[in-house]
C-alpha cells in the first residue's frame, strides 16, 4: 500500500493545480482513471482568460489569477501561458438594454471595456455582416491561455516535489481506516492518506457518494465545438473571440484554423461526452448567419463537459460531514482561467490555514468556496 499526505483523485486542472501547491507541503499522490491526465474537460476548452464574465466569486477568482498566468515561476513552462487575443460580444438582436447592462458588469471589473459602434465593430472583425450587427462591447484583456503548458506546468511541478501521477487508475472503493486515514482501493493498488482530495470533475458527486458524503448536486452540461477552416487570402490570426450577445455561439482563431460552438449547455449525465450533429448545425448556422463566412464541413468536432452546482459558483473546501474529504468541483467552464487561485485557495485550506492576503485582496474568503453553503 502506497502512503501519501495527500491524495486527490482527478488529474484534470483542478486536481493539478491544487496538488501543484500542495505537492512542497507533502507527498501528493494524483490519481486519474484515464490514460492521460486532462482527457474530458480541461483537454476540450476554448481557453480564453476573460474577468469580463462570470459570477462575482468567478470573476474574482479569475482576477486573482492573473499575476501567475502572467509571471509564472521559473521554469514553470517554455512559453508565456498568455497571448493576447480581444474578446468582442456583438448585439445582433438589438437588445441594447442589454448590451449596456453587460458593458457596465464587464467594465466594473475590466476598466478597458469599450463599447463599440457596429460599424466599430465591423472594422476589428471584418467578416461580420454589418446589416446584423447593432453594436458591442470590446474587452482587449482577454487572452488565450495555452491550456497544455498551463497543466503540464501543474504536473511538472508535483513530481519535482517527489509527487507522483497515476494513470489508468480507476478508483473502486473508498473507505476510512480506524486511524482516520482513508484506503482507496484502485484498478493499480491500494493507496492511504489522511486527506482526499476530490476533484474528479464531472464525477465528483460520485466520488463523494463513494467516501459516504451527500453529492453536492452537480450538473453537468454539454458543450460541442468544431473546427473549420478560415476565409482563403484573409488571416484571420489576430482576429478577437467573437461571442454573440445572447450566448447563442462564439467563434476564434485557433492554431491557424477557426474554432466554433453554440455555446450550448444541455444537462447530461458524466460520460464521455461526444458533440451531436445538430449542436454542431447549429453553431454553423449561428456563424454564417452573424457572418459572411461560409463553413462547408469541420474538420474537427467534440464536446466536453462544464460542471455546475446551484449557485454557479466553484467549491473548495472540506466536507462538512465527512472528516478527511475535501472537495474542488463544480468549475463550470471556468477552471482553467481561475486554476491560479482556486490551486493556491484549496491548498490553503486544505492545510487548514488562511487564504493568502493576495487571493483576500480580490475579496475571497473561505466561506465563499465552502461546500457547506450547498447543505444549508
Amino acid at each position: 500500500m502506497q502512503q501519501a499526505d495527500f491524495i486527490i483523485i482527478g488529474a484534470g486542472i483542478a486536481g493539478a493545480s491544487t496538488g501543484y501547491w500542495l505537492a512542497s507541503q507533502g507527498r501528493v499522490l494524483l490519481l486519474e482513471r484515464e490514460p492521460q491526465p486532462g482527457y474530458h474537460s480541461t483537454g476540450r476548452s476554448a481557453a480564453l482568460y476573460t474577468a469580463a464574465y462570470g459570477t462575482p466569486q468567478v470573476r474574482a477568482l479569475t482576477l486573482a489569477s492573473r499575476a501567475f498566468f502572467d509571471n509564472p515561476p521559473t521554469g514553470f513552462a517554455e512559453h508565456p501561458l498568455l497571448s493576447p487575443r480581444g474578446e468582442m460580444t456583438v448585439d445582433l438582436s438589438g437588445d441594447p438594454d442589454e448590451l449596456q447592462r453587460q458593458y457596465q458588469s464587464a467594465k466594473a471589473c475590466v476598466p478597458e471595456v469599450e463599447l463599440l459602434s457596429a460599424d466599430q465593430a465591423c472594422a476589428r472583425l471584418p467578416v461580420l455582416r454589418r446589416d446584423k450587427v447593432h453594436g458591442a462591447l470590446y474587452d482587449p484583456s482577454a487572452s488565450d491561455i495555452d491550456t497544455d503548458a498551463l497543466h503540464q506546468g501543474y504536473l511538472r511541478g508535483i513530481r519535482r516535489q517527489q509527487g507522483e501521477v497515476h494513470s489508468d487508475c480507476e478508483v473502486q472503493h473508498l473507505s476510512r481506516a480506524d486511524d482516520g486515514h482513508w484506503q482507496v482501493q484502485t484498478s493499480r493498488g491500494t493507496f492511504s492518506a489522511p486527506v482526499l482530495i476530490n476533484a474528479a470533475g464531472a464525477w465528483a458527486d460520485q466520488i463523494g457518494v463513494l467516501a459516504g458524503a451527500q453529492p453536492l448536486g452537480l450538473q453537468p452540461k454539454r458543450r460541442a465545438a468544431f473546427i473549420f477552416a478560415g476565409p482563403e487570402g484573409i488571416d484571420s490570426h489576430a482576429w478577437p473571440m467573437l461571442v454573440s450577445l445572447d450566448e447563442s455561439f462564439y467563434m476564434k482563431p485557433d492554431a491557424g484554423m477557426l474554432l466554433g460552438s453554440p455555446a450550448n449547455a444541455d444537462p447530461v449525465e458524466p460520460h464521455d461526452v461526444q458533440a451531436e450533429e445538430l449542436d454542431i448545425a447549429m453553431g454553423i448556422y449561428q456563424i454564417e448567419e452573424a457572418t459572411t463566412l461560409s463553413i462547408r464541413r469541420p474538420t474537427r468536432t467534440w464536446a466536453g463537459l462544464r460542471s455546475f452546482v446551484a449557485d454557479g459558483d466553484l467549491v473548495a473546501g472540506f466536507d462538512p460531514h465527512v472528516p478527511g474529504l475535501f472537495w474542488v468541483a463544480a468549475q463550470g467552464g471556468y477552471g482553467i482561467q481561475t486554476s491560479p487561485a482556486m490551486g493556491q485557495a484549496s491548498a490553503a485550506l486544505v492545510r487548514g490555514d488562511d487564504l493568502p492576503e493576495a487571493l483576500k485582496g480580490f475579496g475571497l474568503n473561505a466561506e465563499m468556496l465552502s461546500p457547506r453553503r450547498l447543505h444549508r
